[in-house]
């Protein structure tokens, strides 16, 4: 059942922060230990406004836009899933982020596992909802993200540089089963309505794993997937069925090998369960979170 308490307003007052030569857009609210939240494609901060407020009197909530998306400025840069984690490592270093929460959704999660195995002396807890957790193969792809990717196959990706608002209003309702409003839709298109402003969308495009080849971010992906098998970080992965990048195959491989891991169940939807259930994506993640304290208090 869609939740029905789920606001289109965006609460909180944009703050930025210089970030190598350029503006990164983010909001935060509450005190404490940083909760850092990192969005996938293409979405922004906007993706979270419905679950910061249940976790902001448990930390202080931190939710960037990756630069090129959101509020962030667009810099003459590839951008490369390497350099999205060149951005946020030096947003984290900025703000000067310790003994950091990270909750992270789609291609957000490649940023930030791969930041976490290489701090991890930096991060006390790991959430995550449509993960790439390890390396696909084209066995492990679920058949909502086997149409989408069918249905991009016939148009030349740098068409979305031109126009990436159109990819939004492709994409975005095949990734959710709640119909959003238009002021929601606006949230996501209005970064890419300038023409030339969909070179983000069309880099992540190129990059993103199909399962039939072993590109640089399958690599990187398999490289932080060993690391976490090892890692004793408490982690939380929220699951959903069909899902897009989390195949049954792939909870079942994260139960049997990630260390310290719980799992929960948020019910049926596609890729942005956050338009639909944040209520209970948020009191799952307060839960979680009040019981690590617990634990790590002793």
């Amino acid at each position: 059942m869609i939740d029905e308490r789920i606001s289109e307003k965006l609460p909180y007052p944009s703050k930025y922060v210089e970030v190598y030569g350029s503006r990164m857009h983010y909001i935060e609210a509450g005190s404490g230990n940083p909760i850092l939240f990192l969005h996938g494609i293409p979405t922004s901060c906007y993706l979270w406004r419905n679950i910061i407020p249940h976790l902001s009197s448990l930390g202080r909530c931190i939710a960037p836009d990756l630069i090129g998306f959101g509020k962030s400025d667009k810099p003459d840069i590839k951008y490369t899933v390497v350099d999205h984690i060149k951005y946020v490592e030096k947003f984290i270093e900025t703000l000067g982020l310790k003994h950091i929460t990270l909750i992270m959704h789609g291609w957000g999660s490649v940023i930030g596992l791969d930041y976490a195995m290489r701090h991890e002396e930096n991060c006390v807890g790991l959430v995550f909802y449509e993960a790439f957790l390890r390396s696909s193969n084209g066995d492990d792809i679920s058949l909502p993200f086997q149409e989408q990717l069918i249905s991009l196959q016939n148009q030349p990706v740098d068409d979305f540089i031109v126009d990436g608002s159109a990819f939004v209003d492709r994409i975005i309702p095949q990734m959710v089963m709640r119909q959003l409003t238009e002021k929601e839709m606006n949230h996501y298109r209005e970064p890419f309505v300038q023409e030339g402003s969909g070179k983000p969308i069309a880099q992540y495009l190129k990059e993103l794993p199909r399962g039939n080849e072993k590109n640089e971010v399958e690599q990187l992906i398999a490289s932080y997937s060993k690391k976490l098998t090892k890692s004793q970080l408490p982690k939380l992965m929220l699951y959903s069925v069909p899902g897009f990048v989390t195949t049954i195959a792939t909870a079942m491989w994260a139960k049997e090998h990630l260390p310290n891991l719980e799992i929960v169940d948020i019910g049926e939807e596609l890729h942005l369960a956050q338009e639909s259930y944040p209520q209970l994506i948020g009191e799952s993640i307060s839960v979680w979170l009040q019981g690590v304290e617990q634990m790590r208090r002793g």
